[in-house]
């Protein structure tokens, strides 16, 4: 220190400097340290062993009303469930993070994120454009983009043939046990009246499938039987093939829907067609009446749009001009 004090101008700068530098690079390699060592402890996390899911899921969780991007959503018991929409999927960047039940997302299991449905509901989604069906376990909140009904894990999407194109016109059922309770915790058998149009996936060899013989009526002659070859699930991200030794999956009919945005639907026929003239300058709407547990409603659609990125973009100008409850529907 004396040395210093009593050192020359010149040299006292030199000395600053170099000690300046010093210090620098000594913070530099404590940041870089501290960097690795927050790396290491996220790897040592998702290398720890998994909680018990079990456990976990016997808590079940309906949650509070929450907002998403100025949107109420309120999760409920809905034991009755059965809708149609799109389906689109989550991987990589959520693998190994919390879900919203609490659990650890595994992008290989059979799970899937919805916005109000109680965690853990066990629910069948079936892809309407190839009839692929599967159960998954509804354990995550999502999918918050507009139009998409639920959100599958990698896996589901693999084994439904979602990945490809990252969407798929679907139907979402809730899946009841024997007393009318949701299930969420055993998976469900193939129903009976499943079994009668496929059987499930077989372990070895191809599916087959028939059409069903027309209405007496009808002179119309069978369609002759097809067969389905349903290879092993390729472990690239965008296979779309289903496996063969995954017995979950089950093979339906394919019948031909259509997408429809939904404006709005009413029990006043004169509410309905207020609404159907005011969207006029969006597009053409039209009015359906339907019976739903004996009550008349009227429904207000635009529509068929045919194909998905069209049907984005008209809801996000329904929803842009005031339509908030507009939603994406599949008939």
């Amino acid at each position: 220190m004396r040395q210093f004090l009593g050192a020359p101008p010149i040299m006292k700068k030199l000395l600053l400097l170099t000690l300046f530098a010093a210090g620098a690079s000594a913070l530099s390699g404590c940041a870089e340290m501290n960097l690795l060592g927050h790396a290491a402890s996220e790897v040592n996390d998702l290398n720890k062993p998994s909680e018990n899911v079990q456990a976990i899921r016997a808590k079940r969780k309906v949650g509070k009303p929450y907002q998403i991007n100025g949107i109420w959503y309120y999760p409920k018991e809905e034991p009755n469930y059965n809708e149609t929409g799109l389906a689109s999927w989550y991987g990589e960047p959520f693998h190994g993070r919390k879900t919203a039940n609490g659990e650890t997302y595994d992008m290989n299991q059979l799970t899937a994120a919805h916005k109000t449905l109680p965690m853990p509901t066990d629910v069948r989604v079936t892809n309407l454009e190839n009839g692929r069906s599967l159960v998954v376990t509804i354990n995550d909140r999502g999918p918050f983009v507009h139009g998409r009904i639920i959100d599958l894990s990698r896996r589901a999407a693999q084994l439904l043939g979602v990945i490809r194109n990252g969407t798929a016109k679907v139907r979402v059922e809730a899946l009841l046990n024997d007393k009318g309770d949701v299930k969420y915790l055993a998976k469900a058998e193939t129903a009976p009246e499943e079994r009668q149009v496929a059987s499930a996936a077989p372990k070895k060899g191809p599916v087959t499938s028939s059409e069903l013989a027309p209405p007496k009526a009808m002179d119309v002659a069978p369609a002759p039987e097809t067969t389905r070859k349903i290879e092993p699930v390729d472990a690239k991200v965008g296979s779309e093939q289903v496996a063969a030794t995954d017995a979950k999956v089950i093979q339906k009919p394919v019948v031909p829907t259509e997408i429809y945005i939904q404006a709005g639907a009413f029990v006043d026929f004169n509410n309905a067609n207020r609404l159907s003239a005011s969207l006029s300058p969006l597009g053409a709407a039209k009015v359906y009446q339907v019976l739903v547990n004996g009550q008349d409603f009227y429904r207000v659609r635009l529509g068929p749009i045919y194909n998905v990125e069209e049907a984005d973009q008209l809801l996000a100008r329904l929803i842009n001009n005031g339509h908030t409850e507009a939603r994406i529907v599949i008939e």
